[in-house]
């Protein structure tokens, strides 16, 4: 008995820097950057925090806050932690959550750290370069 299998492939290769499916080109691929790690001191503490600009696949998407676009994150390195907070849709500046703990460098001298407890209240952490 022969098996007959039909198989669906879909081909996805990155050519120098753009992304082509199936012989149409889509634009560019980029890839997640880096920013420079900054600095702060949160309750006394040193805190790293790293702005990742994570994958995006087109630049000109109009749900731009401040530099980011969907996709972005930021790493915090904090008190033997490290947290990974996607940016939120919000309205404004950009900000990061994960729903438990929240940052806005608005002000980057003075940057907002806040925490939601199991109890539902919010610890806001005063943050300084």
């Amino acid at each position: 008995m022969v098996a007959a299998w039909r198989r669906t492939i879909v081909i996805v290769v990155l050519m120098g820097g753009w992304m082509t499916l199936a012989g149409v080109t889509a634009g560019p691929v980029l890839a997640d950057t880096v920013q420079p790690p900054q600095t702060y001191r949160c309750d006394g503490e040193v805190l790293i925090a790293t702005l990742h600009s994570g994958a995006v696949d087109d630049p000109t998407i109009p749900n731009r806050s401040g530099t980011t676009l969907p996709g972005a994150f930021v790493v915090l390195q904090w008190q033997q932690q490290v947290l990974q907070l996607p940016r939120t849709n919000n309205a404004g500046p950009p900000s990061f959550t994960d729903g438990q703990w929240w940052w806005s460098p608005e002000d980057p001298d003075h940057p907002d750290l806040r925490q939601r407890r199991s109890r539902g209240d919010v610890v806001s952490f005063s943050c300084e370069r």
